[in-house]
C-alpha cells in the first residue's frame, strides 16, 4: 500500500483467502465487477465488458450521496479501457480513461494486476499507473482498498461469480 507522488501511481497488495482460479475468474466476471469493483458509497453501472485480449470495458460509478463530486458530471465518474493482456489465472492487464472535459483527469491509465498463491490463498498485487495529475494517488490507493475488501469478502464467502447475476443490486447497461 503505497503511492509515488512524481509517478502518479498507486501499488496495492491484499491476501485473499480464496484459490487463485476463482479470484482470477471474479476479476473478469462482469456480473461481479458490478459488485465489488466500486468505492464505499457508490454504485457501479456495466455498459460493456468484453473478458478478453482487445476487448472493451465501459463503466459508471455513481455517487450515493449528492455530496459526492464525479469526474464526467457532477455525481459520476465514467471509465472506458481495454484489456491488453490476460494470463490465466495470473495477471490482468488493463488501460482504461476517464470520460471527462477536464484536462487534468484525461489519459490512459494502465491497471495491472497479478495473483500468487500464497498461505493456503492468493496474494493479489495491483499497480495502478499514469493517474492524471488532477487524480490524488492517496484518493485512488483508498478506493482501490475498499473495493478489494469488497473482492475479498465476495470470494471468501464462496459466492460463484455466475450466482451473483441474480442479485437484483446489480445494474447492466
Amino acid at each position: 500500500m503505497c503511492y509515488d507522488e512524481g509517478m502518479n501511481s498507486t501499488r496495492i497488495s491484499r491476501h485473499i483467502n480464496a484459490p487463485r482460479a476463482l479470484v482470477y475468474r471474479t476479476l473478469l466476471d462482469a456480473h461481479a465487477i458490478a459488485k465489488w469493483k466500486v468505492p464505499d458509497g457508490m454504485t457501479c453501472l456495466v455498459h460493456a465488458f468484453d473478458a478478453r485480449e482487445g476487448g472493451l470495458i465501459r463503466i459508471s460509478l455513481t455517487y450515493d450521496e449528492s455530496a459526492g463530486t464525479g469526474k464526467t458530471t457532477s455525481h459520476t465518474d465514467a471509465y472506458h479501457g481495454r484489456f491488453v493482456k490476460l494470463v490465466p489465472d495470473e495477471q490482468v492487464v488493463e488501460v482504461d480513461e476517464f470520460e471527462t472535459t477536464d484536462p487534468a483527469l484525461r489519459g490512459e491509465m494502465t491497471i495491472t494486476i497479478t495473483l500468487v498463491d500464497a498461505d493456503g490463498g492468493t496474494d493479489l498485487l495491483g499497480v495502478h499507473d499514469g493517474l492524471p495529475p488532477g487524480v490524488s494517488p492517496a484518493d485512488n490507493e483508498t478506493g482501490w482498498q475498499m473495493a478489494l475488501t469488497k473482492l475479498a469478502a465476495l470470494v471468501e464467502a464462496g459466492e460463484n461469480p455466475r450466482e451473483i447475476a441474480r442479485d437484483p443490486r446489480i445494474a447492466f447497461g
